[in-house]
């Protein structure tokens, strides 16, 4: 996952922790997909910059899912067993 600076963080936060909660599957969809409409705003509109956006996204799934969801697992085998 490509961090960014902690000074570059504030901004960021700042608009995020404004949301409060999303609170449904749909509502996060609709926020990751307008944040990808907002990053292609300035952007060509050209293969790679449109990989790169949808890329960004999927990376960032990728790397909740190494936080968490793959910890969450491991709890899961701990508690029940292995198959």
């Amino acid at each position: 996952m490509p961090y960014i600076k902690q000074d570059e963080r504030k901004k960021y936060d700042d608009a995020l922790n404004q949301l409060h909660t999303i609170e449904t599957k749909g509502q996060l969809e609709y926020c990751i997909f307008s944040l990808m409409q907002i990053y292609m705003e300035n952007k060509e509109y050209r293969y790679s910059t449109l990989h790169d956006t949808v890329y960004a996204a999927i990376h960032a799934g990728h790397e909740f899912e190494r936080r968490f969801l793959d910890k969450r697992e491991d709890e899961a085998l701990l508690e029940n067993g292995d198959i």
